[in-house]
């Protein structure tokens, strides 16, 4: 590697952990960020160590990562007893969160509460309105660890197959 592919590479994988870091705090779109980063570099390497099959690999990783973590909130809720409107609060309690609060605990909060005034607003009992907002709870940490286990994965195939493959 010349002096400014080593430049390029630590640049990349500096930034790629700091969207590892992201996929734990929501101000930062971790997986994106990883992905974009190696989209980039493959571009600038011309494709020769990050393959177009990579990027690909990548991207599929990247879009799992997105919609398991996704999924995994809507899952929680529905698993602890929640309704629709349970799932739907959440969603709307985490982008309020998100908006109101400081990143993750806006996010967690904002789930939790969205996911148990929705199945109070539609008559719910308060203790199945408290188990789906636990769920909400459960959905978020379970989806967090998926995510950051993507990107982690993510950023040792990066690292494979631009310097040790």
């Amino acid at each position: 590697m010349a002096w400014w592919e080593i430049i390029i590479f630590a640049a990349a994988v500096i930034i790629m952990l700091v969207g590892l870091i992201g996929t734990l705090l929501p101000v930062i779109p971790g997986i994106p960020v990883i992905f974009i980063v190696a989209l980039i570099y493959a571009v600038i390497d011309g494709f020769e160590t990050i393959t177009g099959n990579t990027v690909i690999i990548l991207g599929i990783m990247a879009g799992i990562g997105l919609i398991a973590d996704y999924l995994a909130t809507v899952i929680g809720v529905k698993k602890m007893g929640g309704s629709y409107f349970g799932i739907l609060g959440s969603v709307v309690g985490m982008i309020i969160g998100f908006f109101l609060g400081v990143g993750l605990p806006g996010l967690i909060i904002g789930a939790f509460v969205g996911a148990v005034a929705f199945e109070m607003i539609i008559g719910g009992e308060s203790r199945k309105a408290l188990k789906a907002g636990l769920g909400t709870f459960v959905g978020f940490f379970v989806g967090g660890i998926v995510k950051f286990a993507l990107a982690a994965a993510m950023i040792g195939i990066f690292i494979w197959h631009a310097v040790l493959k």
